[in-house]
């Protein structure tokens, strides 16, 4: 998953708890508990692409700040 994914994810999370915080106001609450769900989904999967993009470039700088032919 791409950081484009989890802006994506994070738009869709903020979509589903206003949803959400409409429905309690309207005392729909299957419908605000459904979205408050998908909200916490939707942001739970942006911060795992969050977190794998982290691990992804300290990765990167730890191959790029190793010297060339040595060990450890």
């Amino acid at each position: 998953m791409s950081l484009d994914e989890a802006a994506r994810q994070l738009e869709a999370a903020i979509h589903d708890a206003r949803v959400s915080f409409d429905c309690i106001a309207l005392e729909e609450l299957e419908r605000a508990h459904t979205n408050a769900i998908t909200a916490r989904a939707a942001v739970d999967a942006a911060e795992n692409a969050i977190r794998v993009e982290l691990e992804r470039r300290k990765d990167e700088d730890a191959k790029g700040s190793a010297p060339e032919g040595r060990i450890g």
